[in-house]
């Protein structure tokens, strides 16, 4: 190992070299929160947020689609399953497809009107693959089913009010999709001490977690109450980045009377809304990588996700609609939409309007997001916005040879080892990039962001992870065929020993009664004998 190396090999075990979870403040986060300042941290990047003017255009609605394409799968765990028929009318508001298995979620119609069909539609995905959906034609009345709320929700017990939160489908609302209620739920098995809700929103273009926080403060920290409620947890710290001032200020007025719930503004940085990266900066505890946030006493949660959640206990309202930011250098009208779910991209961009034919379709932020086939793509629960960039904002220059200059090993908020993993993905390594840490990657995209010589660093990560999972799925495939092979060859082994054995038995019962028909011979041939002799 060369001296550059031994050099960023250091660096790169110190910044992983995590504190004793136990311990409840350490690092340079834990003394930073200790004396109530926030210090901008060492990792990460800060490219240009590109969130205004659509974070400062007023909040608007979408009108109601003519159809809707609801997919199944809308979250982590299982896809639901349709309990509706074509043909059927339905409720805004009514199951139209069941959670399977315990990481699911239901599915409920965003409006009032008939099925129409349940099939496939494309996917909101690169692949462009199919997946599930039912297809809802609105009738136009947006009628709505009824449901049973409770007078006073606090009066319930945790886990009854965590089921409400699961009837009505709430899913994180950050990108990770994960059942609400399953996360709440851990409450009861984990020691939760504190509930932190993210509002950090570090994704350049987006801004709909900024204009919940503006425009729907108090709906949020009533959901954060509940979530207390639902957890345990002693307080709530919510974190907002320090580039939010409209939304710091209206979140303080709306948490004021519940010194509980304590809003702590956290450095610009991206990416600061990476749930272990906020714990870090939020409380100083660092979640070791084979663990759950959970084990360290902490729980996330986002902060659509906390209005969400008051929506489904207060109104019996489940997630059928959010907001999304529809932005990009083509977007004629940038801003934040309330649209239900399983509106087309298409008919967002059309109501926001362009200024020419985009030159790239993305689902999500810039860093993270999905880039989409084409428009005729509907959101889901977990879109937090359409981003519809031109030829200028997606021009990328030609990557360079790695001068090993060391930045993607700052800006990794992991703290792993960027360039020594991508020569060792091209060089075909894969178990040696998996030895630096490969599996810990969270694909932020910093170190290709930051890259002086513009290697897409991410995407070899990406690739490389994907082999190594297939390598995974064929070795267990594999093994399971090993298995089956020794299986196969006991039971043959064991068939034709039962086969041998039953043929040794019918051998010897065949024996057996020749043995006893010689021995019965001279007695009936002396019995003849003798009938013979006395006839006259």
């Amino acid at each position: 190992m060369g001296l550059i190396e031994k050099f960023l090999h250091n660096l790169s075990r110190k910044r992983r070299a995590a504190p004793s979870f136990l311990a409840p403040l350490g690092g340079w986060a834990g003394r930073s929160a200790a004396l109530g300042v926030l210090r901008t941290p060492r990792w990460g990047v800060h490219p240009d947020d590109h969130k205004r003017p659509a974070a400062d255009a007023p909040l608007r609605t979408l009108p109601l689609p003519a159809r809707l394409y609801v997919p199944l799968r809308q979250h982590v765990g299982q896809p639901a399953r349709p309990v509706v028929l074509v043909g059927q009318e339905v409720l805004k508001g009514q199951l139209i497809a069941e959670p399977q298995g315990r990481i699911s979620a239901p599915v409920h119609a965003p409006t009032s009107g008939r099925i129409i069909s349940i099939g496939e539609i494309t996917a909101p995905h690169p692949s462009g693959l199919p997946f599930e959906a039912i297809t809802l034609e609105s009738d136009g009345h947006d009628r709505a089913f009824e449901a049973d709320v409770p007078a006073d929700p606090f009066a319930l017990a945790p886990a009854e009010v965590t089921a409400l939160i699961a009837a009505a489908g709430v899913v994180g609302l950050g990108g990770a999709t994960f059942p609400s209620s399953v996360k709440l739920a851990l409450g009861k098995r984990s020691e939760i001490d504190t509930l932190i809700v993210n509002g950090g929103e570090c994704e350049p273009y987006l801004s709909c977690d900024d204009r919940i926080m503006r425009d729907r403060a108090a709906d949020a920290i009533d959901g954060v109450r509940l979530m207390l409620h639902c957890t345990g947890a002693r307080e709530a710290l919510v974190g907002i980045e320090n580039n939010k001032p409209e939304a710091i200020a209206a979140m303080r007025r709306a948490a004021a009377r519940f010194p509980e719930i304590k809003v702590r503004p956290v450095p610009a940085r991206y990416p600061m809304g990476s749930d272990r990266q906020l714990i870090e900066t939020l409380t100083g505890k660092e979640v070791p990588s084979d663990c759950r946030a959970a084990d360290v006493g902490v729980i996330v949660n986002n902060v659509s996700t906390a209005a969400a959640v008051h929506r489904a206990v207060r109104f019996g309202e489940p997630l059928i609609r959010r907001i999304v930011t529809v932005n990009g250098g083509a977007v004629w009208q940038p801003g934040n939409i309330l649209a239900p779910v399983g509106t087309l991209a298409a008919d967002l961009l059309d109501f926001a309007g362009l200024k020419c034919e985009p030159a790239r379709l993305v689902m999500g932020g810039p860093m993270m997001g999905a880039v989409l086939p084409h428009a005729k793509v509907p959101i889901v629960k977990g879109t937090a916005g359409i981003l519809a960039f031109n030829e200028e904002e997606i021009a990328i220059p030609e990557a360079g040879p790695c001068i090993r200059c060391g930045t993607c090993v700052q800006a990794c908020p992991i703290g792993l080892l960027p360039l020594e993993m991508a020569a060792n993905v091209r060089a075909g390594d894969l178990q040696a990039a998996a030895s630096l840490g490969l599996s810990d990657c969270i694909s932020c995209g910093c170190c290709a962001y930051i890259c002086p010589s513009h290697i897409p660093l991410v995407q070899f990560f990406s690739h490389a992870k994907g082999e190594l999972w297939a390598q995974e799925r064929d070795k267990l495939r594999m093994e399971a065929t090993r298995k089956l092979a020794a299986e196969r060859v006991v039971r043959l082994e064991r068939e034709a020993k039962e086969k041998a054995e039953a043929a040794a038995r019918r051998k010897a019962e065949r024996a057996a009664v020749k043995r006893a028909e010689a021995a019965e011979a001279p007695v009936r041939g002396m019995e003849s004998f003798a009938f013979n002799e006395t006839q006259p």
